[in-house]
């Protein structure tokens, strides 16, 4: 289950649980919707992949022990600003592959 980070990893932004400016990639690196358009360009600093909208877990448990009632969301801030100089390298080798393909 997602860990449901609650910070922009690289500006710090504060991304509550249910939030819409949460963006992760498939290790769940994440990031918000502003670093990974503008700074990232859809690139994962970590990965190399691509980035998705984190989806929001329910508040409640509706079915069974499935919210985050249960399961809450990480409180762990993981904040470490990417390397610009070195992703804008990373952002030159995998800009024209789409995601599908890198």
């Amino acid at each position: 289950m997602l860990q449901i980070k609650p910070n922009c990893e690289h500006c710090n932004m504060p991304l509550a649980a249910n939030s819409n400016e949460a963006m992760i990639c498939s290790y769940e690196c994440t990031f918000c919707q502003s670093c990974v358009d503008h700074v990232l360009k859809n690139v994962c600093p970590n990965c190399g992949g691509n980035f998705y909208p984190r989806p929001i877990r329910p508040e409640n448990d509706w079915c069974g022990n499935t919210g985050l009632k249960s399961h809450p969301a990480s409180t762990k801030i993981v904040y470490k600003p990417v390397d610009l100089n070195k992703h804008q390298t990373l952002i030159q080798q995998l800009e024209a592959i789409s995601p599908d393909k890198r």
